[in-house]
């Protein structure tokens, strides 16, 4: 551990400082305080919302935003369509940079997908405009966003909408 201080002094005082902030031995940290001081999610607001949804595992289990978290647990989170695999190294409790944060856990992710496999949907050329009803629905059809009348056929059995009968 002495040699990665090494490196860096001032990673080093920030490690430092990080530890001081953290629990005392044998403690335990809110995951979703500890999400965000290791800069997996952006608030910690929204940490305790992806508790809230499901979106966080430890050890394989949902848990609570009040969950503890200790050394050793493996963290499952799902966020910004990736999975997010880590294993906690150290607890922390304060949100730190980025090469401070990196040395509180194990990335165990699987590698994100390369961004030209990636389609890309909705770009129009450059001057084109703003888009018809007809190209929003085109593109909604793409994306499979269509609503009721995505299939294109009459919304009741007689082909008008709203018929109110005799008149």
């Amino acid at each position: 551990m002495a040699s990665e201080s090494d490196e860096d002094p001032r990673t080093a005082a920030a490690v430092a400082a990080a530890e001081a902030a953290g629990p005392g031995s044998g403690g335990s940290v809110r995951i979703d305080s500890w999400i965000w001081s290791v800069r997996l999610v952006k608030t910690r607001s929204l940490g305790a919302a992806a508790c809230r949804g499901g979106h966080v595992r430890v050890n394989g289990e949902r848990v609570k935003p009040s969950h503890s978290v200790r050394v050793g647990d493996e963290v499952r989170l799902r966020a910004e369509t990736r999975e997010r695999i880590v294993v906690v190294k150290r607890l922390i409790r304060k949100r730190v940079g980025a090469p401070v944060a990196v040395q509180c856990y194990v990335d165990n992710s699987p590698p994100p997908p390369p961004r030209d496999a990636i389609a890309p949907a909705g770009i129009r050329d450059r001057g084109t405009g703003r888009p018809t009803k007809r190209d929003r629905r085109e593109m909604e059809r793409l994306r499979g966003l269509g609503g009721p009348l995505a299939s294109g056929g009459p919304a009741e059995p007689g082909g008008r909408r709203g018929s109110g009968g005799p008149a």
